[in-house]
């Protein structure tokens, strides 16, 4: 009887296993990946690596290649199929990535890659967790999409329709993203972009030449710049890669994991009562004057710290994450730096969006105001200003988070409406003794309804200062106060207080609204 042990059948195929494991882990060879280095990004696995909590990363899918259905690629090798799927942990939470691996066929999206991200979308849905995708892709296969079997696609795109508002949904642009993936991140709900590495267009340059007869660099057609200056698209502009990994980390640290579930409170070391001295000097000695709003906000969120959302695109108001005694809240404040803060198309759809964002994941919004309205003029009607400050109005209207509204200096005519005005539902709403709630300022009031009094004095200067300190008087603060249309009148260095105790009472808040299917949103 032999004493040698049996041959193990599965030793050898273990063994193939962990090297099929590691080629495919090799992407697109040592080779494309010392360019990807070259040109300043890190790989699809780098990233990831950086982004998931170290050991908690699961793929999924990882022997993938093209799918064997696909004619003319016979004997192409495309290692997981160009794009590395799974889950794993952010600062301890659990989310989906895609991350699109550039050194395997320009991380185009071929059909077997796709299959995998689809089953990560509706593991990310049923499951209630962030989806995220780390975008580095020349776009879909062209070799794979060409013919009428696209009459078959789209469902990427109706699926994170669906998952909206349900899970937070981010794109990062590290890379190319190019032709209608571009949709990916026009439907996420924050995109940062990795200056002169992350671009978006729904056509390459070549196409782009071909078709218009245009010759624009990737840069050009659709870069940081572009997107996060121009177009509103991009939500920040970050250096590199690892600081787009931060971006995201600091981003989900203000969401909730889905929409059922409370955004996370932090453990806070700053007093809810501090009150900052140097909000008396922020103010300049006229309500002409501008001055920076960031500076009000620095002196009144927890440590200073806020997160900004498209800072570098209508800049005329702010949106920005950042917390109260350790809650996170979404703030919405004019910037007077800029225009005097006035509201245009872009600034309304700019707020727009970020209040719909806040109030389909449960955060708080707290509004900054001091508004002299709406831009005027032929140029902005034709440009539909009514259509696009209707967006703001709606989107405040339909909000029913715990709302907190300051009213730091102006609150003229319609801007006051969708800053957050009395009628719109703010579970606290109070004023600096500074501020002006009004259908306009005086200045203004006295030119349209006094005109002619003034025409007609026999010192029209004096005149005109004299109706324009008596109109002031009319648009006191205490006016408003005095007929419980606002709460209080606040000293500027309450305002922290007031708000962490306005939201801590408007916690459990809860609002009914009608049945309804949807609301027809103005666009």
């Amino acid at each position: 009887m032999s004493t040698d042990a049996p041959t193990s059948i599965l030793r050898p195929l273990v063994e193939e296993l962990h090297e099929r494991r590691a080629a495919a882990k090799q992407g697109g060879g040592p080779e494309k990946i010392a360019k990807q280095h070259e040109a300043g990004k890190l790989t699809a696995r780098e990233r990831i690596d950086l982004l998931i909590d170290e050991d908690t990363f699961v793929e999924l899918g990882i022997h993938g290649g093209i799918h064997y259905s696909v004619r003319g690629l016979e004997g192409r090798e495309a290692p997981a199929d160009g794009v590395i799927t799974g889950y794993g942990k952010v600062d301890g939470r659990m989310v989906c990535v895609a991350a699109y691996d550039f050194t395997v066929m320009a991380g185009s999206m071929g059909m077997t890659g796709e299959m995998k991200v689809s089953r990560l979308r509706e593991m990310a849905l049923t499951k209630r967790m962030p989806m995220i995708w780390l975008l580095d892709s020349a776009g879909a296969r062209v070799q794979e999409a060409v013919g009428s079997l696209f009459a078959g696609s789209g469902h990427l795109f109706h699926e994170e329709v669906v998952a909206s508002g349900v899970i937070p949904q981010v794109a990062a642009l590290m890379g190319p993203c190019a032709a209608g993936t571009a949709y990916i991140p026009g439907l996420a709900d924050f995109v940062p972009m990795v200056k002169g590495q992350g671009s978006m267009a729904l056509a390459g340059p070549h196409l782009v030449r071909a078709a218009v007869g245009e010759d624009v660099t990737q840069e050009e057609l659709g870069g940081a710049h572009i997107h996060c200056r121009k177009s509103g698209v991009g939500d920040l502009e970050v250096a590199d890669d690892r600081e787009c990994i931060e971006a995201i980390k600091k981003y989900l640290s203000y969401m909730p994991s889905h929409n059922g579930e409370a955004p996370p409170t932090v453990p806070c070391d700053d007093p809810i009562d501090r009150m900052d001295e140097d909000l008396l000097d922020v103010l300049p000695d006229s309500n002409r004057k501008p001055y920076d709003m960031y500076e009000i906000i620095r002196r009144i969120v927890d440590n200073g710290e806020y997160f900004d959302i498209k800072p570098k695109w209508a800049k005329t108001i702010i949106t920005c994450f950042a917390r109260f005694g350790g809650r996170p809240v979404g703030i919405v404040a004019n910037q007077p730096r800029q225009l005097g803060g006035i509201l245009d198309n872009d600034s309304s759809d700019k707020a727009a969006r970020f209040i719909n964002l806040c109030n389909a994941f449960g955060i708080p919004l707290v509004f900054l105001v001091d508004v002299p309205g709406f831009m005027v003029g032929t140029k902005v009607e034709q440009a539909g200003i009514i259509r696009h400050g209707a967006k703001m109005l709606y989107a405040v209207a339909n909000a029913t988070v715990p709302k907190v509204t300051v009213i730091v200096r102006k609150a003229y005519g319609a801007g006051y409406y969708v800053m957050c005005g009395r009628a719109y539902e703010p579970d606290t709403i109070v004023a600096w003794p500074t501020a002006e709630i009004s259908v306009m300022g005086a200045e203004g009031a006295v030119e349209i309804v006094f005109r002619k009094q003034v025409e007609a004095a026999e010192d029209p200067a004096a005149k005109r200062r004299e109706l324009i300190d008596a109109y002031k008087k009319i648009i006191d603060v205490y006016i408003p106060a005095k007929n419980a249309m606002i709460d209080d009148v606040i000293d500027p260095r309450e305002t922290r207080p007031v708000i962490c105790r306005a939201l801590e009472m408007a916690e459990g808040k809860r609002i009914e609204r009608p049945w309804k299917r949807n609301g027809v949103v103005p666009v």
